[in-house]
């Protein structure tokens, strides 16, 4: 007959290491909402496909979606810019073509640093996006940065639609 506190006890360790081991594969999968990204999209959440129409919605009225993150004039073509509070990455693939990202790698959730030549980089471990679609150009990130719809006034403020 077997100990009724061992059998508790190894249950109680069985459910604490299921649900640690959820949380490091939420951590490095790069889903959920549980702070370790910034998109609050569920993993595998679709990502249009390259070609698709830009993220940026023109409008010809102030912040539709709320307070101003950006300037158009602060995103350079071919580059972006990283918005380290607010845990967002514009970029500016081709002139007038605005796209926005979450800036949390998926592989380990560290912000992305910098936006050149297109590409959108890691600085932990050197995964690379696109640009265009958030798309993983190299590794070791498996997933794709999440896109944030957007919207570009006339004055050229960029908010979150």
């Amino acid at each position: 007959m077997s100990d009724p506190t061992q059998t508790v006890r190894r249950k109680v360790l069985v459910a604490g290491a299921a649900a640690l081991a959820g949380g490091a594969l939420t951590a490095c999968g790069g889903g959920g909402d549980g702070g370790n990204t910034a998109s609050g999209e569920p993993n595998g959440a679709a990502t249009p496909p390259p070609g698709s129409a830009p993220a940026a919605t023109p409008s010809a009225g102030g912040a539709a979606g709320g307070k101003a993150i950006a300037k158009a004039a602060d995103v350079p073509v071919g580059g972006g810019k990283v918005l380290k509070e607010e845990k967002l990455v514009i970029t500016q693939p081709t002139k007038g073509s605005f796209r926005c990202f979450t800036a949390v790698c998926p592989h380990q959730g560290c912000l992305v640093t910098k936006v050149e030549d297109n590409t959108i980089d890691c600085p932990c471990h050197n995964s690379e996006f696109k640009a265009t679609d958030g798309a993983v150009i190299k590794g070791p990130a498996t997933k794709g940065l999440a896109e944030k719809k957007i919207t570009v006034a006339a004055d050229g403020n960029i908010t979150l639609a």
